[in-house]
């Protein structure tokens, strides 16, 4: 069985690490490089680094920061926000990226997964979705972009499907309705999600604590958990998760502590 992975995020703005509920109300957390170095340090699988005003702001990655942050992990880093073009991939590959995730641009421009994942491979390409619950809609998600700014009128299960069919390595999904309250991850978002694909779905907002992230994977499908909040302000670390996931049954890669 894979090893079920455990991601923090890094949602970067101006240069820091920022972390708002449902997108708003963003409070810094601190300098990427250094969050960056204390998670693998405590046995992060992967970091996710998101630069979340590049697309808002219709600017590309900001690679200085990405490079040192890159230059502190030592675990795969994936980084999303700004890129547009398989240049721009190249660009922040180059800068110490493992994956790049894509959002807005490529909602916008969908021939731009196909075409990362023939030049790079679809193992870097990740589709990044911010999903928020439809009104009147039973059971179904609308794609936001732009940091959450825009509806776009996609369903994201159609879309999720069209992004693996188009080259997606792997799908980040982010519930908007849970992002920051602590409340668990939206488990019916996930199961429909996973279940409708066949890659990798990385669960991703409204964490609140180790079972979460056990529920995640076992009623939801995830492939693989992501937090932040709960990480910066020191709630729970990773390894306090991978430890709760391990004594539910679940495959995790355990670091032992420092001596």
């Amino acid at each position: 069985m894979l090893l079920r992975r455990v991601i923090p995020c890094l949602d970067v703005a101006d240069g820091r690490v920022v972390k708002g509920t449902k997108f708003v109300d963003l409070q810094d957390q601190g300098d990427p490089a250094e969050l960056a170095a204390r998670y693998a340090a405590e046995g992060a699988d992967e970091i996710v680094f998101l630069d979340i005003t590049a697309a808002p702001e219709r600017r590309g990655t900001l690679l200085e920061v990405v490079r040192r942050t890159a230059t502190r992990s030592f675990v795969p880093l994936t980084v999303g926000g700004g890129v547009r073009s398989e240049a721009e991939m190249k660009g922040v590959l180059r800068a110490g990226a493992d994956k790049v995730a894509v959002n807005t641009s490529a909602v916008l421009e969908p021939s731009l997964i196909k075409r990362c994942a023939r030049r790079f491979g679809r193992q870097c390409v990740v589709v990044a979705i911010d999903a928020k619950r439809w009104p009147g809609h039973r059971g179904r998600w609308e794609v936001l972009v732009r940091g959450g700014r825009d509806r776009t009128g996609l369903d994201v299960v159609l879309w999720a499907q069209r992004a693996a069919q188009m080259g997606a390595g792997e799908i980040l999904l982010t519930s908007i309705d849970a992002d920051g309250t602590n409340r668990g991850f939206d488990l019916e978002l996930l199961r429909t999600v996973s279940r409708a694909v066949e890659i990798p779905v990385v669960a991703s907002g409204g964490a609140g604590g180790p079972a979460d992230f056990d529920s995640a994977v076992v009623d939801g499908g995830a492939d693989a958990v992501l937090a932040a909040g709960i990480f910066h302000r020191r709630e729970y670390s990773i390894g306090d998760v991978k430890a709760a996931m391990a004594a539910a049954g679940l495959p995790v890669r355990i670091v032992p502590s420092p001596a």
